[in-house]
């Protein structure tokens, strides 16, 4: 143990005690461009010394998100470290490569001890990783990486794979990782699969040759899959792992510390959700303090994960497509997450969730919406709720409102996209919603839609049970202006 702490302490080291375990962090490459943090639990017990790694590739970041909650995972035996995101500058510009490096340095991925050549790292951060995992001394090295395609479905991509260097070792776990993961896949092309070898210069290979870990890059993919999944997918196989080495007795579910002060945010980004809202929920949340944000998908909420955040959004795209994909088992998980206490913010799909007039609808926020199907003369039969493509609208906020959302005066505009007109449903036993902003302007793209938006509620507020409930029927997440709006209601319904 003294010489584990004297090694980290040369990294710019903090060290807690906690429930057995010491946890460490520190900086990597500090003072420079290149600076990341990595963590270390040390268990106390005899067991072998688990290095993982994420983020190495910038356009990559399911295994940066899924190396960021495996961190806090609680080991039973031997050590585990993490670097979760290793090319920090590359995950905040969504490039592969170490942004401003020339091209023979700009894959990190490729400057680690080739074989046969030089046991040395090239640039500034692949020094400082290279310098700092051989020092922790590993039994195994585990790199999290994304292929843009299905390896059994275009064998030019290595995603969905496990790719590991030869050894016993390796022979024994990586059947089990992949049982473990493919139990949960039903298309047997999109099955993961086991390739090798390691490419020369990877962080991977060099662990093996140089440093006799047993090493392995695990392969999700990032085609057609919401991050959530790819992220469960690297927490799967990790778990998996670590399980066969005896060094966990939790589940693989587990994404936040077990004792935080911070505002904990559930983004559901899965089945009917529209990819831009989750990026632009993560540029709110990302300038939120002692906010600590993580994507879910219907799997994980099905599976008990809303018990470790304060509050769950679901974001734009189709209220009725995000209900399906939840199932009746995930519609419920969520009624009593909110039932219990937690937060629910429901952004335009996610107020259509929320609503109670619906069969498959959620029935946690006492409104109804704007839904009927009319037959329109020439035209044939059509659905209210569409209002044609995205437009700007004006908006103001009530009173209390501005209390809740931000002291923000008079009218202003947002963008709209189909978002719910709300009226009251009358439920008996739920409590009435109160209005935070008004329509003062509305879209109609058929003659009965006509005066049904102006001075009608956009965003209202409501309780559930103990939790509380916020229904957004707008975009303003959209806007950069109107982030704090949006960072003010995730702390409302997370009683902050």
């Amino acid at each position: 143990m003294q010489r584990v702490l004297g090694i980290l302490i040369s990294f710019g080291l903090s060290v807690v005690v906690w429930a057995g375990e010491t946890i460490s962090e520190g900086w990597l490459a500090k003072g420079t461009k290149w600076e990341t943090p990595f963590y270390v639990r040390v268990s106390g017990k005899d067991g072998p010394t688990v290095v993982i790694t994420g983020g190495i590739h910038g356009n990559e970041p399911a295994g940066a998100r899924a190396a960021e909650q495996i961190r806090h995972w609680s080991i039973t035996r031997g050590r585990l470290v993490v670097i979760p995101q290793a090319n920090i500058p590359g995950l905040r510009d969504g490039t592969r490569f170490l942004p401003g490096e020339p091209p023979s340095r700009r894959d990190l991925n490729r400057q680690f001890p080739k074989t046969k050549m030089a046991a040395e790292a090239h640039g500034v951060l692949g020094k400082e990783l290279w310098k700092f995992i051989g020092d922790q001394n590993p039994d195994w090295m585990i790199d999290l990486h994304e292929g843009y395609d299905f390896h059994q479905i275009n064998s030019k991509s290595v995603g969905s794979s496990i790719i590991d260097a030869k050894g016993k070792a390796a022979d024994i776990a990586v059947p089990k990782m992949l049982a473990a993961v493919n139990a949960t896949i039903t298309d047997p092309k999109k099955k993961l699969v086991r390739l090798r070898y390691p490419v020369d210069g990877s962080l991977v290979r060099a662990a093996h040759e140089r440093l006799g870990a047993a090493s392995m890059i695990l392969e999700t993919t990032f085609k057609s899959q919401p991050l959530s999944k790819r992220a469960r997918q690297h927490r799967m196989m990790v778990h998996a792992l670590l399980t066969h080495l005896q060094m966990v007795d939790s589940t693989s579910q587990v994404m936040l510390p077990a004792k935080t002060e911070a505002l904990r945010v559930a983004v559901y980004d899965a089945g009917g959700v529209g990819s831009n809202g989750p990026r632009e929920l993560d540029r709110v949340l990302r300038g939120m303090p002692a906010t600590m944000a993580r994507r879910v998908g219907a799997e994980d909420i099905r599976n008990g994960v809303l018990t470790q955040f304060d509050v769950a959004i679901f974001p734009g795209g189709s209220g009725s497509k995000q209900a399906a994909a939840l199932d009746a088992r995930g519609r419920k998980a969520v009624q009593a997450f909110v039932q219990r206490g937690g937060g629910y913010v429901g952004i335009c799909a996610g107020s259509y969730l929320a609503a109670a007039n619906y069969s498959w609808s959620l029935g946690i926020s006492n409104h109804k919406t704007f839904c009927e199907t009319i037959d329109l003369p020439n035209i044939g039969r059509k659905s209210m709720w569409y209002r044609g493509p995205t437009a700007t609208v004006k908006m103001e906020l009530t009173a209390e409102g501005r209390e809740i959302l931000g002291d923000r005066k008079g009218v202003f505009e947002v963008r709209y996209h189909n978002g719910p007109i709300m009226s009251p449903m009358g439920v008996k036993g739920l409590e009435a919603f109160r209005p935070l902003a008004i329509f003062r302007s509305e879209v109609a793209r058929y003659d009965p839609q006509k005066g049904t938006m102006v001075n009608t509620p956009a965003i209202i507020a409501g309780e559930y049970g103990n939790g509380r409930v916020l229904s957004i029927s707008p975009h303003p997440e959209s806007s950069v202006k109107l982030h704090a709006l949006v960072a003010n209601g995730i702390r409302w319904a997370g009683r902050r």
